[in-house]
C-alpha cells in the first residue's frame, strides 16, 4: 500500500489521469504518446502500488470502479494545483506560459459558455504559450475551489456573505429567478393569478439547493417548506417535474429547459424572486499576473455583452 508519493508514482498517476479523462486506453494513446500495452502495464503497476482496482477493461469496454473515481478526482486536484504552482512560479520570472485553470459553476446558460470561449480565445491569442483548462463545479463547491489552489479563476453567482479570503470581480449582470412547479402540481392552477389568502406556500413540500443562502427561502411572513436538497438547479428541475415539489430556479433554466416541459411560474412568477450577482472569483493567494488580469477583463466584457 502506498505511504509516500515517489516521482515514479506521479508518472503512473498521469497515465491513469489521461486514461480516465479519455475514457479508455485506445483514446489515451495519442495523448500519452504511448502504446496500449505500455499504458496497460502502467495502470496495473499503479493498482499494485495503491492496492486498489481502478478500472475494468475487457469486452464491456473501459469502466472505472468506485475507487477509481475517487482516485481520479483526487488526481485531478493534485495536477490542477501542480500546474497552477508551475504557472505562478514562471510568472515571478515574467514568463507567462503554461496552464491556467478556469472553473465555471455548473448549469450556467449556453450564452455564458460561448462568452467564456471568446474570452479564453482572446487570452490565448494575446499570450500564445498559454493553455486553459475549463472545468465545472457545483454551486456549493465554487468557494472551496477558489480557495484551495485547484484553479486560478471561478465564474459563479454568489449570494452568501463574502469571505475575505476570496476576491470578487463583478461582471455587471445578475441571474434572476423565481418559484416554479410542474403543470401537474396543485399550485399550477395559480399560474396567472395571485395566491388566495387561504393558500399557504409552507404547506407544500419544496426542494432546496445545497449551498444556497437560507434567505432565499424566506419572503415576508412566508417560508418554503424545504423537505430535500439537490446539488444543482438542473437536478432540482427534475425533482420539480415529478409534481411532488415546488422550487426555485433561474429564469434561464426555466426558459432553456423548462419551457418544453410546461414548467409553471407560480402566481405569475411573483413569489420568492431572487437576483444573484455573477462574479469572477479568485483566492487571495492567487497572484493576478498580466495573463489572469487580461482574462478577467475579457470574461467581464464578453459575458456582459452576451446578456444584452
Amino acid at each position: 500500500m502506498l505511504n509516500r508519493l515517489q516521482e515514479s508514482d506521479i508518472k503512473l498517476l498521469r497515465v491513469f489521469y489521461a486514461v480516465a479523462s479519455c475514457n479508455g486506453f485506445t483514446a489515451a494513446e495519442p495523448v500519452l504518446r504511448m502504446q496500449r500495452p505500455n499504458i496497460s502495464a502502467a495502470i496495473k503497476k499503479l493498482e499494485e502500488r495503491l492496492d486498489l482496482v481502478l478500472c475494468h477493461r475487457g469486452r464491456g469496454g473501459f469502466q472505472m470502479t468506485k475507487e477509481g473515481e475517487v482516485v481520479f478526482q483526487e488526481t485531478k486536484r493534485i495536477f490542477n494545483a501542480f500546474d497552477n504552482f508551475v504557472f505562478n512560479l514562471k510568472s515571478l520570472h515574467d514568463d507567462y506560459s503554461g496552464h491556467i485553470t478556469l472553473v465555471m459553476m455548473a448549469g450556467l446558460p449556453l450564452s455564458m459558455h460561448l462568452a467564456v470561449s471568446k474570452a479564453v480565445k482572446s487570452t490565448m491569442k494575446k499570450f500564445d504559450d498559454i493553455h486553459v483548462n475549463i472545468q465545472t463545479r457545483l454551486y456549493n463547491e465554487v468557494e472551496h475551489v477558489a480557495l484551495s489552489g485547484e484553479c486560478h479563476l471561478v465564474i459563479s453567482t454568489y449570494d452568501m456573505v463574502k469571505p475575505e479570503s476570496v476576491t470578487f470581480h463583478p461582471v455587471g449582470i445578475s441571474c434572476k429567478g423565481r418559484l416554479y412547479c410542474s403543470p401537474t402540481h396543485p399550485l399550477a392552477k395559480f399560474r396567472d393569478v395571485s395566491l388566495p389568502e387561504d393558500v399557504k406556500i409552507g404547506e407544500y413540500p419544496a426542494i432546496g439547493i445545497s449551498g444556497l443562502s437560507s434567505a432565499n427561502y424566506i419572503e415576508d411572513d412566508q417560508r418554503l417548506a424545504i423537505q430535500t436538497f439537490s446539488d444543482s438547479f438542473e437536478a432540482a428541475l427534475s425533482a420539480i417535474m415529478t409534481g411532488e415539489y415546488i422550487g426555485l430556479l433561474p429564469d434561464y433554466i426555466a426558459k432553456e429547459q423548462g419551457a418544453s416541459l410546461g414548467l409553471v411560474p407560480i402566481a405569475k412568477g411573483s413569489l420568492f424572486n431572487f437576483n444573484h450577482e455573477l462574479f469572477v472569483m479568485n483566492g487571495k493567494n492567487t497572484r493576478l499576473n498580466p495573463v489572469l488580469r487580461h482574462c478577467i477583463k475579457e470574461l467581464t466584457y464578453f459575458i456582459s455583452e452576451s446578456q444584452k
